[in-house]
C-alpha cells in the first residue's frame, strides 16, 4: 500500500469512528417528540388584555402607503375578530407620513374616522415632534384629525412597544 492510501484509509477509519461515537446509545437515545409536543404554545396573558399587538408605521407622505396601512389594520383586526382573540393595533405616523393623520391634507381621513367607528382595537398616534416641526415650517398649528392622539415622539413610541414585545410593520 502507497503511503497515500495509507493517509486515506487512516482519514477514513477515523471518520468512522467519530461517526460511531456521536451516534447516541440506546440508553441515551431520546424517543421522537410529537408533532403537537413541538409547537411552542403562545403565552395566554391576563383578562382583558390584548393577545396579540401590532404596530403599523406610516412615515412617508403617500397615500398608496397610508391606504396599505390602514388595510393591514383591518385586516389584523377582522382575522383576530373572527377567531374572537383580542388584538392591539396602533397606528403611528411621523415624518412625512403626519400628513395621514393632518386634518388640512390627509388624504385618508374619511376612512380613519370610519376605521376608528367601527374598529376600536385600531388607534391612532401622531408624532408631537413632528406636528411642533410643521408648525414652526408653516408658521401655523397644525390640526389633526379628531381620532389622532398625540405622543411625545413617534419613534420612541415605536421603540417602546417594541420593548415590550409589540409586532412591527411598516407597510
Amino acid at each position: 500500500m502507497t503511503r497515500f492510501n495509507k493517509l486515506i484509509a487512516a482519514m477514513v477509519m477515523g471518520l468512522v469512528a467519530s461517526a460511531l461515537l456521536a451516534t447516541p446509545t440506546a440508553t441515551q437515545a431520546k424517543p421522537p417528540v410529537s408533532t403537537a409536543e413541538a409547537k411552542t404554545p403562545t403565552p395566554k396573558k391576563s383578562a382583558g388584555e390584548a393577545q396579540h399587538r401590532l404596530m403599523l408605521q406610516v412615515d412617508t407622505n403617500d397615500a398608496a402607503t397610508m391606504n396599505l396601512a390602514l388595510n393591514n389594520a383591518a385586516n389584523v383586526d377582522q382575522y383576530y375578530g373572527d377567531r374572537g382573540e383580542p388584538v392591539e393595533i396602533e397606528v403611528i405616523a411621523f415624518g412625512p407620513g403626519l400628513h395621514m393623520l393632518r386634518d388640512d391634507t390627509s388624504p385618508v381621513k374619511d376612512r380613519i374616522k370610519s376605521m376608528a367607528e367601527n374598529r376600536p382595537s385600531v388607534q391612532f398616534k401622531a408624532c408631537g415632534n413632528t406636528q411642533e416641526n410643521m408648525s414652526k415650517v408653516e408658521k401655523k398649528k397644525i390640526p389633526l384629525v379628531a381620532q389622532a392622539s398625540v405622543v411625545p415622539s413617534g419613534v420612541v413610541r415605536i421603540m417602546e412597544l417594541q420593548e415590550q414585545g409589540w409586532s412591527y410593520i411598516r407597510p
